[in-house]
């Protein structure tokens, strides 16, 4: 089964029409994108745009031989005009099913938004999956059979999709996931690819013919990612969207709980309030244990917080206890996190504060715990395959 994507944006294409922000702004040329409509095997037509004839006819097809057109979503604005020789566009009601003359099987798929998404059978058995932009399937209980051999959705608008079709393995490693409808809400140049690539997504250009079912090479999703920040930089945020299309994730909060703290109470609440509801919190600096075991990703926020538990634990902070011993049994526990983090098999995402960029602490347990978390993050960075410096909400690739 052959694909299609005469466009891959959002509904009103990207750039936005009379749109001035910087995502727009930057969105020409080869980085601008129409609506998103598939077309499958010149015979099926997944939602009209404005300009389909055109759209394909620049991807080297033609419409002359679709025999059903199918919407997803409601379309706002003027009508879109039906091209000529197309035949009458419209919606199925959830759970139909369409048998096309082409061989084609279409059942319609239920969501939790305004839309309907497609499942595609081709006659020789391959499977696509078409979702609608903001939404994603509704009514998932059971486990699938097998795997869709491709799904094509709202992986930057709606993450949750995809954990939601992991959690029923819906989608398998060979499944290739494409990212559409995309809008000027998702990061522009590199740095989308690097957020799809975390997810096993990625996006195509519009008018790239894709072969459902046929054989690719997996996306290099990174096992280990340390992202390093200063403060309220957006770190946390950049982490927790590196593993938010996965169905189980452990959080794992170093912080612990400080009584009488209203401000840090408040913090650690704007944390679980962002976090998926299926995801899994365990408050522990016990960090070698976890990334031991087996299990779902590991999102571990923050080494900072953990090696002021290891300083503690050692009575760093003293000058006469650092030099008698501190040091030794410091670096101890610190060696044993790296190697924990050299041998775990967990995909793992772990935060950390860049402290060395500012002011000299003016005590000297301040310039310790400055120079031991730098060396700290040096050495984890050296055993992850990607490492993030996060600035200002944007984030950098320092490796991967």
């Amino acid at each position: 089964m052959e694909l299609t994507l005469l466009g891959t944006g959002a509904p009103d294409g990207l750039p936005r029409p009379e749109c001035p922000c910087a995502a727009c702004a930057v969105a020409r040329g080869a980085r601008s994108r129409a609506a998103t409509a598939l077309l499958v095997d010149d015979a099926l037509l997944l939602d009209l745009t404005p300009g389909a004839v055109f759209a394909a006819a620049r991807a080297g097809r033609s419409l002359t031989g679709v025999r059903q057109v199918l919407l997803t979503h409601p379309h706002d604005g003027p009508a879109v005009e039906l091209p000529a020789g197309l035949p009458p566009a419209g919606r199925v009601p959830d759970g139909r099913v369409l048998t096309l003359i082409s061989g084609h099987r279409v059942r319609a798929v239920p969501m939790d938004a305004p839309g309907t998404g497609y499942e595609v059978t081709a006659p020789e058995g391959e499977r696509l999956l078409y979702l609608p932009p903001g939404a994603a399937p509704a009514g998932l209980a059971d486990r699938m059979a097998e795997p869709y051999d491709m799904v094509v959705g709202d992986v930057v608008g709606r993450p949750d999709a995809l954990a939601r079709l992991r959690a029923v393995a819906a989608i398998g490693p060979a499944t290739e996931v494409i990212a559409v409808h995309l809008d000027h809400d998702a990061p522009p140049g590199p740095e989308l690819g690097r957020r799809l690539t975390a997810a096993g997504a990625r996006a195509v250009p519009d008018g790239t013919t894709l072969t459902v079912g046929g054989h690719r090479a997996p996306p290099d999703v990174p096992r280990r990612t340390l992202i390093t920040g200063g403060a309220r930089s957006g770190k946390s945020v950049e982490a927790e969207q590196r593993l938010e299309t996965y169905p189980e994730v452990v959080y794992v909060a170093t912080g612990g709980v400080r009584d009488g703290d209203a401000e840090w109470a408040a913090r650690i609440g704007l944390h679980r309030e962002r976090r998926p509801a299926a995801w899994r919190t365990e408050e522990t600096c016990e960090l070698v244990e976890l990334l031991a075991s087996d299990g779902p990703p590991l999102l571990i926020d923050c080494l900072s917080l953990w090696l002021t538990d290891a300083m503690d634990r050692v009575d760093a902070w003293d000058d006469a206890a650092w030099a008698g011993g501190g040091r030794s049994a410091l670096y101890k526990r610190t060696a044993e996190l790296v190697a924990a983090v050299r041998g775990t098999r967990r995909t793992v995402v772990m935060v950390t504060n860049e402290t060395g960029s500012g002011v000299v602490p003016a005590t000297a347990a301040g310039r310790r715990f400055r120079d031991e978390l730098g060396r700290l993050n040096a050495s984890v960075a050296a055993e992850c395959e990607q490492v993030l410096l996060v600035v200002a909400g944007q984030s950098l690739a320092l490796r991967g």
